[in-house]
């Protein structure tokens, strides 16, 4: 587990759903760094000085936020942002702050909005809203896309071998049903949701009466 409360499992689901070819994509709430500032021309006149009341404009809005003040080259820290999954950027340079603005750059969509400089504070914490709304989303469709019914055994086996994700299924509650789709398909019961539906009246194992709808899936 990290020092942030995240276990291996929940890394493991982001990626899944949320990576792409640049790394990760944290959702806001869980981001260890909601927002970092980039400097443009660090060592420009004034630029530092105006990243770090930026920084603390954020910080009183209890933003997570950081600086990142290193050598390396805009372009690098914009990788590096991406790979990290940090979920907001803020661009600021010379022109940005001749024009008492910057540019706040969304890690999902990639999406750039030209913002005030005394506005930064309300815009940033409307995108992350926005960003955590959109992946909770993006999630809930990944999942129901992958998700499939089944209520026979035959179908069990055949779905968990072609499809990946997950199936909901009846169980009669019995350990030896669940000890034989474990043997069998290297399944296991995933959680028993508490808003039930009846897909059927048994068992997908035993074909026993059944009233507990599960989901079932792999480890992959």
């Amino acid at each position: 587990q990290t020092s942030w409360g995240m276990t291996t499992r929940m890394i493991g689901a982001i990626i899944m759903v949320h990576g792409d070819n640049s790394g990760l994509k944290l959702p806001p709430r869980i981001a260890p760094v909601q927002v970092m500032i980039i400097p443009i021309r660090q060592d420009a006149a004034g630029v530092l000085d105006k990243a770090q009341e930026v920084l603390a404009s954020l910080k009183a809005s209890e933003i997570r936020v950081k600086i990142d003040d290193s050598e390396k080259s805009p372009g690098w820290k914009f990788s590096e942002q991406e790979m990290r999954g940090i979920p907001l950027r803020i661009e600021l340079g010379p022109k940005d702050i001749e024009k008492n603005q910057a540019v706040l750059v969304r890690r999902d969509t990639r999406e750039k909005f030209i913002v005030p400089i005394e506005e930064i504070p309300a815009k940033a914490a409307e995108l992350l809203e926005n960003i955590q709304n959109d992946m909770y989303t993006h999630a809930l469709e990944h999942r129901n896309e992958h998700t499939y019914d089944v209520t026979t055994y035959e179908d069990f086996k055949t779905t968990i071998n072609e499809k990946p994700g997950f199936i909901r299924a009846m169980w009669c509650g019995c350990q030896e049903c669940e000890d034989k789709i474990k043997e069998e398909n290297a399944a296991t019961s995933r959680c028993i949701p508490f808003e039930q539906e009846q897909l059927s009246d048994v068992c997908v194992c035993c074909g026993k009466p059944a009233k507990k709808m599960v989901y079932w899936g792999r480890a992959y």
